[in-house]
């Protein structure tokens, strides 16, 4: 198994293969998500970060999965939904099994990087979140009920300082 991210290829929910390599030096937040869940208002969370601090060199990566059976609909649907009712800019990727024998490479390698409670390595819940440094290097995991809101504390160090605004004279 790999060490980072960044040596595997994800397939974008538009069928096109994505090598994770893209993201080099980007501090991203990968989520596996699902359209008709309790949790799916993070949708929103999750945008506003992506537009807070992508020009700082963050990207929110989201995942669809049905593992729990809250992801129903085709890729194109899931699209669909996530552009209308949410606006999202980020990337949004086919979906993925995230546990069991036939789990997707990352989720694998983010779960054995950053285990769960008490070493748990199987996502409970749609909306697991994993913090990734720029050398595709997983720095730790969050449940589903940690907000995107609430993990500002935990991304703003990992990035460089937002440029100052320009004071008019």
């Amino acid at each position: 198994m790999t060490d980072s991210i960044h040596d595997l290829t994800c397939q974008l929910i538009t069928g096109e293969p994505l090598p994770l390599s893209r993201y080099r030096g980007q501090v991203l937040l990968v989520v596996n998500t699902a359209s008709w869940c309790g949790f799916t208002p993070q949708y929103a969370g999750l945008e506003q970060l992506q537009r807070d601090y992508a020009a700082r060199g963050f990207s929110v990566l989201a995942f669809p999965s049905n593992e729990f059976l809250e992801e129903p609909f085709s890729d194109t649907q899931i699209h669909d939904f996530c552009l209308h009712n949410y606006h999202i800019t980020f990337p949004l990727f086919g979906r993925v099994r995230v546990n069991g024998a036939q789990q997707d490479p990352l989720f694998a390698l983010l779960k054995a990087q950053a285990p769960g409670l008490f070493g748990s390595r199987a996502i409970k819940w749609n909306f697991c979140k994993f913090l990734v440094d720029g050398d595709g290097r997983v720095l730790r995991r969050f449940g589903p009920f940690a907000l995107p809101s609430l993990l500002r504390r935990f991304i703003e160090p990992l990035l460089p300082p937002a440029p100052r605004e320009s004071i008019a004279r």
